[in-house]
């Protein structure tokens, strides 16, 4: 197989150097293109991030003297994947489209636009029908694809199973967010030492508004919201990478604690597509009194799966759970490179 290029838009920043490093040797996709700042561009790609490399193995031989250009349409690929900080995401990522790329965007500024698909494979890959309507909409040769925040994706690939099987009413989730979402240089020592910092900008309003997307129906023209109601409070704490949520749940039917476990445990509608980033179990439980655990099972699957445990039945609403799961893997690069593994065995990218 002739593997397609790919260029990363914002290939310094935290999740733009994990994108490079989960591209390292995919059997698809061969990365031909790094693109970051105006500061980075014209260095040699380990030159650009000398001092501010935050991934845990070295800079892969690839990329290392690879030339940094800047984030225009001259990438000479047919695939991009975009790390912007949102700040400047949304028109570069709209002149990358126009242009004729396939963008597979980390960012949040296009997810929530009615004619751009918010992506976890394994949860509604029917919403891809949306990008005609994009391509039809804006004119554009080619499209957006995003994929959600990296706390809304790991409660929302626990919860789909038991929409389909059970439905779900009310859902109230509590964060406990990684440092690493924070990006680089994050959140300041002396606020974060000794600390739980219950503020994240946005955050507790991306994971209500995503969801219900997510989790919604594919109408004629857009998606029809999910009829749930979620309430986020989402913290800071201080832990290198791992999101761990604690969601309890309303569900429509009456379901047994076993039934909630094996929903969980044979959920995996991608199998038969065989992509090579999708988790051979998407959801993994654990079954131990005080699982999961950050430092013991955020890489689950290679960091692409949620880790699910504590499910009992909750007094207040029907079933409470804890979910974890690897914020800057399967929470961001991993899920756009998912998201494009999908979009190409489904030919759309050719």
């Amino acid at each position: 197989m002739r593997k397609i290029k790919v260029g990363i838009l914002g290939a310094t920043g935290m999740v733009g150097q994990r994108f490079v490093q989960l591209l390292e040797g995919h059997p698809w996709f061969e990365v031909t293109g790094l693109a970051a700042s105006e500061q980075s561009a014209g260095k040699a790609y380990e030159d650009a991030v000398a001092g501010r490399w935050k991934i845990s193995a070295d800079i892969p031989a690839y990329a290392r003297r690879m030339k940094v250009k800047e984030c225009r349409p001259n990438l000479g690929c047919k695939l991009v994947f975009s790390a912007l900080d949102a700040a400047v995401a949304g028109p570069i990522e709209e002149e990358f489209a126009r242009a004729g790329y396939v963008v597979s965007s980390n960012s949040r500024n296009h997810r929530m636009d009615s004619d751009v698909p918010l992506l976890i494979p394994e949860v509604n890959s029917e919403h891809l029908a949306l990008i005609k309507r994009q391509q039809q909409q804006r004119k554009w040769k080619g499209f957006i694809v995003t994929n959600p925040n990296c706390s809304t994706i790991h409660m929302v690939l626990a919860l789909k199973p038991l929409m389909d099987r059970f439905g779900i009413e009310k859902v109230l989730v509590t964060t406990m967010q990684a440092l690493s979402g924070a990006g680089y240089p994050g959140v300041a020592s002396m606020d974060i030492i000794d600390n739980v910092y219950p503020y994240i900008g946005m955050e507790e309003e991306k994971v209500q508004t995503e969801t219900l997307k997510l989790l919604g129906k594919l109408g004629s023209n857009r998606v029809e919201d999910a009829k749930v109601a979620v309430s986020a409070q989402c913290n800071r704490v201080n832990v290198s990478d791992g999101h761990t949520e604690c969601v309890s749940v309303k569900l429509s039917k009456a379901a047994t604690e076993k039934d909630i476990i094996n929903a969980f445990e044979n959920f995996n509608p991608l199998k038969q597509l065989k992509l090579p980033s999708s988790p051979q179990h998407p959801i993994v439980v654990r079954k131990e009194a005080d699982r999961p655990q950050p430092r013991i099972d955020r890489m689950a699957e290679k960091g692409m799966a949620s880790v699910v445990g504590r499910i009992r039945p909750c007094s207040v609403l029907d079933y409470k759970f804890v979910v974890l799961g690897h914020n800057t893997i399967r929470g961001a690069a991993g899920a756009a490179i998912l998201n494009a593994e999908l979009m190409k065995a489904k030919g759309l990218i050719g």
